[in-house]
């Protein structure tokens, strides 16, 4: 099993490398970009076969590692 974890900042904290981001592709003649923001993926291949179970443990991963909930939230998929 599968596991997708996307981590991206929460909506209205700073995104730095973002914004650099958006600077360069504007600069690069992209002018239809109106704003990014920058995240991370993970992909965990899991040993688990339930899915609800393999979410939870996920979901405990993010919380105590893979995310910091203080300013990022994540979604899961699990396939």
């Amino acid at each position: 099993m599968k596991a997708i974890v996307n981590v991206f900042l929460k909506e209205g904290v700073l995104d730095p490398q973002g914004k650099a981001v958006h600077h360069a592709l504007t600069s690069l003649g992209f002018n239809d970009v109106k704003d990014v923001r920058v995240g991370k993926q993970i992909i965990l291949e899991l040993t688990a076969t339930d899915k609800s179970k393999a979410e939870a443990e996920v979901r405990e991963m993010c919380e105590t590692l893979l995310a910091n909930t203080v300013i990022e939230d994540y979604t899961i998929e699990i396939a």
